[in-house]
């Protein structure tokens, strides 16, 4: 991980650096080795954010893990939710939208990582992405011929690092599998159980995961082909969409590829859809009076 954020210049010598966590193995390895790092530049300052969407079942557990991880290390850890945020837990967004729980799930995580990350004046934001990852986010972007997403990809996530209106997020772990990152939890007692979200196994990404990992058994080097693959071809892909225009959400401000964000048209179907729901109660309620 060390060798791989001098690599590609991940962390300054001196940053207010997020780490985004779940509780989950990936971004609890992640915080416990920039912990070591922080320790050996005390001018690299260290701060967790966590996102909770609420979800029964498996979020409040993890939540539970992060915040004694935090606490066993001296770490500060933000929470923030959809609920304070959006008026309500993913559960019953769910309930109200037609819409896959990864898609409008990922659009209201992004936007709060974002926007708390510029709140809280993180000078870059640490994702606890692996290379599996990574070779899944290819793909999929090869699939659906979205080459302008993959120019977003790599070790350093976006066009222009220098967009003040974007948080830079790094990802340490990205030469890192999946199978590394979770013995390195195991073996140093960071996590006992591996809990997944119950939501994943209905995303096209969960397809492209198992297609992977029955192709790596096959044919093992076949995840690290793709990304050192792809790493070649990178900085041609990040020349061909550095002049892409980035428009400003006329609502809330933060970047969007129109004059809304997915963000804020999803949170105004939340809010058509509750007071739809609000008439038919009142109209229920004086019918059977």
């Amino acid at each position: 991980v060390f060798k791989t954020i001098r690599q590609f210049d991940l962390i300054g010598k001196e940053e207010n650096l997020g780490v985004a966590v779940s509780g989950g193995k990936d971004s609890l390895t992640l915080l416990h080795i920039l912990k070591k790092l922080s320790e050996q530049n005390p001018k690299i300052k260290l701060t967790a954010i966590l996102i909770n969407e609420g979800i029964e079942g498996y979020r409040n557990n993890t939540i539970s893990t992060a915040q004694n991880f935090c606490n066993k290390h001296d770490i500060k850890l933000n929470v923030y939710s959809y609920e304070q945020e959006f008026g309500m837990p993913l559960d019953q967004m769910l309930k109200i939208l037609d819409v896959k729980p990864c898609t409008i799930c990922g659009i209201f995580r992004r936007y709060l990582l974002n926007k708390k990350s510029k709140e809280l004046g993180f000078t870059k934001l640490a994702t606890g992405h692996n290379l599996d990852d990574e070779c899944q986010s290819i793909l999929m972007n090869q699939f659906k011929n979205n080459m302008q997403a993959s120019a977003r990809l790599g070790p350093k996530v976006g066009l222009n690092e220098k967009n003040k209106n974007f948080v830079q997020r790094v990802k340490p772990l990205y030469l890192c599998t999946e199978k590394e990152v979770t013995t390195y939890a195991f073996v140093n007692g960071i996590l006992d159980v591996f809990n997944e979200c119950p939501n994943v196994a209905k995303s096209y990404r969960a397809q492209v995961r198992d297609m992977l990992n029955d192709f790596e058994a096959k044919f093992p080097g076949t995840k690290y082909s793709i990304i050192n693959s792809f790493l070649q071809t990178l900085p041609d892909l990040k020349a061909a969409f550095k002049d892409a225009e980035v428009n400003f959400c006329k609502s809330c401000g933060e970047p969007a590829a129109k004059d809304k964000c997915n963000a804020c048209k999803y949170a105004a179907k939340l809010d058509k859809a509750k007071n739809e729901s609000l008439i038919k109660i009142d109209i229920a309620k004086h019918t059977n009076i």
